[in-house]
């Protein structure tokens, strides 16, 4: 029974298990002090992107920090993003690898946003537990 219970734990693991490239947006997010990260699965509620990575920053030029670490961590293994907007203005970056989408907020407007509460039907990823997230640095 409990073989039959790890299996299938390990099953859901898997088929919740975001890509490389989300993991290691994560982790450049965290080198560079990101704040209130959490990875959102969009699969099976957007058919626009599969991953949501959100995280603040306390500042402009921290905000702008986070942004270029995922930028220059993914970079470094060919994958570059679709698109990047507010960079200039560094209240809202966004970031997108159209399989995932890498925001990056000033406190007040993430709170006045509020993706969390806008795709609040979508799965929250623990990253402290999927399988080997951590030894990608």
């Amino acid at each position: 029974m409990a073989k039959a219970e790890r299996a299938k734990r390990e099953t859901r693991a898997k088929a919740t298990r975001p890509s490389v490239e989300v993991e290691r947006a994560v982790h450049a997010a965290e080198n560079k002090k990101a704040e209130a990260l959490i990875v959102l699965d969009l699969r099976k509620t957007a058919g626009f992107t599969d991953f949501f990575v959100i995280c603040s920053g306390g500042n402009a030029r921290q905000i702008r920090a986070i942004a270029d670490g995922v930028m220059e961590a993914l970079a470094s293994e060919g994958v570059r993003p679709a698109d990047v907007e507010g960079y200039d203005r560094a209240e809202w970056i966004l970031l997108d690898y159209f399989d995932f989408v890498v925001h990056v907020f000033a406190h007040e407007t993430r709170e006045f946003y509020g993706l969390e509460r806008l795709w609040g039907n979508a799965e929250r990823v623990d990253m402290r537990t999927v399988p080997g997230a951590r030894e990608i640095r």
